[in-house]
Formats: structure tokens, C-alpha cells, sequence
């Protein structure tokens, strides 16, 4: 049976590692609760593997805030070193005239992920991608070249498997996305990428992909989506307000870093896996 591919991306600031693995081992057992009448566990599901690219830009970060505010003694240190890890990610990943820029350096970190997952769910697997924050626009901008214009892409695509090509992804999630603000870059802001992609649509008829982009109100750095265009209006799904974290963060800013164990996030996004499994696998939930 096929298996789903799911990828986490993350967004700006100071990440980690294992940012995704709390994410990971919940939707793992909501997408237990929701498929127990297929007989099928979570790991004969899906794989999950989350795309880490926050080391791109880390040393440079780390040099800036050394010779910008250590050095210069300036206040606020710690607000100032959060500053700098978010914006300079934003600043950072943007194309340049070079050629090994950071865009490329980013997206090639993408690739080198989507390969393993290739391996660990098969080459042709349906792809999910959940993507937060900043990370909602480069997994966007990452399949965006590949679907519209490969001219942009900076690395071999004649070895590349399916679903490392973007051909079988199907579900995208954004999470707190600041997606909107790259609106501002383009005259028209008209081309959001295909979900699912064509060749999913052509492998699979009346396969049903989805983009949800959850935001929460208090969270400064995510917005709805589909206001954003007449095209992006038809490509998102559904903007879906929630309301994420707990007692501390629900209800402020520091809800831009809780949507990745809410269960207003997780259940909807295990529906779809499930529903995309059985459709799939022509498995009748």
C-alpha cells in the first residue's frame, strides 16, 4: 500500500534540530485515532520528516550579533538577538545577483530532506507539506520553480524522484504563514502553486488535494491568505482562524510559535492524510 510522505518545515528564528518532533509524535497518534477502521497503524500510513534549514543562515546571525551588540555593548540584548535571528532570515533568504546565494542554499537544504523522505516512503509516495511561518514561503517559492519555472531551480533535476520534484504533492498546510507579505515584491501576485499538483490529478482521478493556512488573530506574524489575490482566493481552501497554545500564549503574540501541538491544527491536518490515504490505497474509511 502506498504510503504518505509528510514534510515540516519550519520558520524563522532560532530553530533546532528536533524542532518538529513533538509535532511529529502527536499527529503520529491523531492519525492513529482517525484511521483505526483501515486496521493500519500510524507508521504504515505515513512517514514524517521534518526539512531543518535555519543553519543556513546561523553563523552569520551569530557573527552579526556579536559585532553589532556584544561588541558595542548596546541594551536590550536578548530582544535584540531575537530580532536578529527573525528578521535576518527574512532578509537572508532573498535572491540576489550571485550565484550561490542563500535562496539556493535554503532550497537545496529542502531537496536534500524530500530525498530522504523519498526513500522512507517511496519515490512516487503522495507528499503532504506543513509548513510555518517564513518556512510556508520557501516550501511555496521551492515548488513554485519547480512547477512554473524550473529556469529558477540551482540544482540537477534529471535525477530527482517524483515526489522530490514536487509531481506528487497533494496537501499543504501553512501555519502562522507570512506568505502575504510577499505580495508586496510583485506587481500581481498571480501565480500560487498547483495543489495537488497535475500529475497527481492525472495519476489519481477526483483525488481532492487541500490547502488549509491556519492563522490566529493575536499572532502578529500570520494572515488569511486568500484575500490576497483573486487567485490565491481559488488556490487556498480555506483560511481558518484558530486559536493557538495554551493559558500563556493563546492569547498573544507568542502564539506564532504554538500551532505546531494544537489539536485545531493537528486534527484537521490528519483528516486530510487519512482521507488521502484511503483515496489512494482505495481503502473505504
Amino acid at each position: 500500500m502506498n504510503k504518505i510522505a509528510v514534510a515540516i518545515v519550519h520558520g524563522m528564528g532560532n530553530q533546532r534540530e528536533n524542532f518538529a518532533h513533538e509535532m511529529k509524535d502527536l499527529l503520529n497518534e491523531v492519525i492513529e485515532e482517525k484511521g483505526r477502521s483501515t486496521g493500519k497503524s500510524a507508521n504504515e500510513m505515513v512517514s514524517i520528516v521534518p526539512i531543518y534549514w535555519a543553519d543556513v543562515f546561523e553563523q552569520g546571525e551569530a557573527d552579526l550579533y556579536k559585532v553589532l551588540v556584544e561588541d558595542k555593548n548596546l541594551r536590550f540584548k536578548e530582544l535584540r538577538r531575537f530580532i536578529i535571528h527573525y528578521l535576518a532570515d527574512a532578509i537572508a533568504y532573498q535572491p540576489v545577483e550571485t550565484a550561490k546565494h542563500n535562496y539556493h542554499q535554503v532550497h537545496r537544504r529542502v531537496a536534500e530532506s524530500l530525498r530522504l523522505l523519498s526513500e522512507q516512503a517511496g519515490h512516487e509516495a503522495p507528499l503532504c507539506v506543513i509548513a510555518h511561518s517564513l518556512g510556508a514561503v520557501i516550501a511555496s517559492n521551492y515548488f513554485y520553480d519547480l512547477q512554473i519555472k524550473p529556469e529558477n531551480v540551482n540544482f540537477p533535476l534529471e535525477n530527482l524522484t517524483p515526489l522530490e520534484k514536487g509531481d506528487s504533492l497533494s496537501l499543504f498546510y501553512t501555519m502562522g504563514s507570512t506568505l502575504p507579505f510577499w505580495s508586496l515584491r510583485y506587481d500581481q501576485f498571480d501565480r500560487p502553486i498547483n495543489i495537488p499538483s497535475s500529475k497527481m490529478e492525472e495519476r489519481y482521478p477526483g483525488l481532492k488535494g487541500e490547502w488549509i493556512n491556519f492563522y490566529d488573530r493575536d499572532d502578529l506574524l500570520g494572515y488569511p491568505l486568500k484575500e490576497v489575490s483573486p487567485e490565491y482566493r481559488r488556490a487556498v481552501t480555506e483560511d481558518r482562524e484558530i486559536n493557538a497554545g495554551g493559558v500563556l500564549d493563546s492569547w498573544n503574540p507568542l502564539s506564532h510559535a504554538a500551532y505546531f501541538t494544537d489539536r485545531d491544527v493537528l486534527k484537521p491536518i490528519a483528516d486530510g492524510i487519512v482521507r488521502l490515504w484511503s483515496h489512494v490505497n482505495n481503502v473505504r474509511l
